[in-house]
């Protein structure tokens, strides 16, 4: 929508850090972000929703709005945000803070949708971000997340060190710049030999 271009530009204008982009994202760009996203994923956390592009495409996809958290620390879009999804929730908050701002009902999301420029931001704000989405999140939960950059927007050594791992789900040609979007996930805890073979011993002790 022209009102909705406009309205993202002049964020940017007054705070391009945040915004980090003239335009909101494209249709194009939406799909490819909540294309492993259906309605059994159960409740979305979106941080930085914007003029809600994402949040629409999340709805195609079979999501309630009343399980979507849209997390918007702007006032300008928080206010467009609830009357364009009056049944979502929002909170009009930080994203390093929603550790323990979104409460203990919310534990178990099956995902994170993220519009937030992870790039421009500190490490310690990152760590914080994702820290507190995954802890909201089942352990089979994702986070999703894109970016303008070349390679995912989240250091190697912070996802090693949070115990996650990242991969490239696609690009799109068809946005404003190109962009390309990560699923984020835990790492798979490796099975350790020594808890295996105790129960192994015991099965075939019960067999003679």
């Amino acid at each position: 929508m022209p009102s909705d271009i406009l309205r993202f530009f002049r964020a940017w204008m007054f705070d391009p850090l945040r915004v980090a982009s003239i335009t909101p994202s494209s249709a194009a760009l939406a799909r490819l972000m909540v294309s492993e996203i259906t309605a059994s994923t159960g409740s979305v956390i979106e941080l930085g929703p914007g003029t809600g592009v994402f949040t629409q495409a999340l709805i195609r996809q079979g999501v309630s709005e009343d399980r979507l958290i849209l997390v918007e620390k702007g006032a300008e879009f928080a206010a467009m945000l609830a009357q364009r999804f009056p049944r979502a929730r929002l909170l009009r908050i930080d994203a390093a803070d929603i550790g323990d701002a979104i409460g203990t009902q919310s534990a178990q999301a099956g995902a994170v949708v993220s519009g937030l420029p992870l790039l421009s931001m500190p490490a310690k704000t990152v760590s914080a971000i994702l820290a507190g989405s995954f802890s909201h999140l089942r352990d089979d939960g994702c986070f999703y997340q894109f970016t303008y950059g070349p390679r995912c927007p989240v250091p190697g050594g912070l996802l090693e060190g949070l115990g996650l791992e990242a991969t490239r789900m696609g690009r799109t040609l068809r946005n404003i710049p190109p962009a390309a979007v990560y699923r984020i996930a835990r790492r798979p805890v490796p099975l350790q030999a020594n808890s295996v073979r105790p129960r192994a011993i015991t099965m075939i002790r019960e067999r003679v």
